[in-house]
């Protein structure tokens, strides 16, 4: 595997100066949520952090011919969805050009925009570390990086919500992935509620 040296050589070629500042305060954060959450690779956290928008500024075409020649379970709304293409485009990326073979990061990537149900620690990592990354300035920014270290059900509950709200409030599609993760954590959610309501 490339080293996170050799990758930040290949993002300094590949994206914009925003976007590949970006890509380092990213996995910057991922380390940093995996030290947290006692994750037993932070390294790999890391630079899975620094791959996740590698094909975010290549010509959307480009993209879409890497997600239709992905393996991965794209479904018929992100084919029509040009902003998400980048997250499939980049595992596919990972894995045939810069020969990375590791699942769980390659669906960290992937899924770092849209989440699923049952996404592993690492997954939940990177997709948190997006959203709370030290460029990121919208509303609220600094309760969901205060959320993000101390709860990482909570955080991943209410970062769907912002994000499927985004979608909603664009008129956008939702993906049946963002769907069932998001019921996954409302589910968690009130099953945590139920437990406290019973003590």
């Amino acid at each position: 595997m490339y080293s996170a040296e050799e990758i930040i050589d290949i993002l300094d070629i590949r994206l914009s100066k925003k976007r590949y500042q970006h890509s380092l305060n990213v996995a910057d954060e991922a380390r940093r949520l995996a030290e947290n959450y006692d994750y037993f690779d932070p390294e790999k956290a890391y630079i899975t952090g620094l791959l996740h928008d590698i094909c975010k500024e290549i010509p959307k075409d480009e993209q879409l011919s890497m997600v239709k020649a992905s393996a991965m379970d794209v479904t018929d709304v992100e084919l029509v969805t040009p902003p998400l293409y980048h997250a499939i485009a980049g595992a596919w990326y990972s894995e045939q050009v810069l020969h990375i073979r590791d699942e769980d990061m390659l669906n960290a990537i992937r899924y770092h925009t849209v989440g699923r149900g049952g996404m592993s620690r690492l997954e939940e990592i990177i997709y948190l570390a997006d959203l709370v990354s030290a460029d990121r300035d919208y509303k609220d920014v600094n309760k969901m990086r205060k959320l993000a270290y101390q709860s990482i059900d909570k955080a991943m509950l209410e970062a769907l919500k912002f994000s499927i709200t985004d979608v909603v409030g664009k008129g956008s599609m939702l993906p049946r992935h963002s769907i069932e993760a998001y019921n996954q954590y409302i589910s968690i959610k009130k099953k945590e509620k139920e437990r406290t309501e019973a003590k």
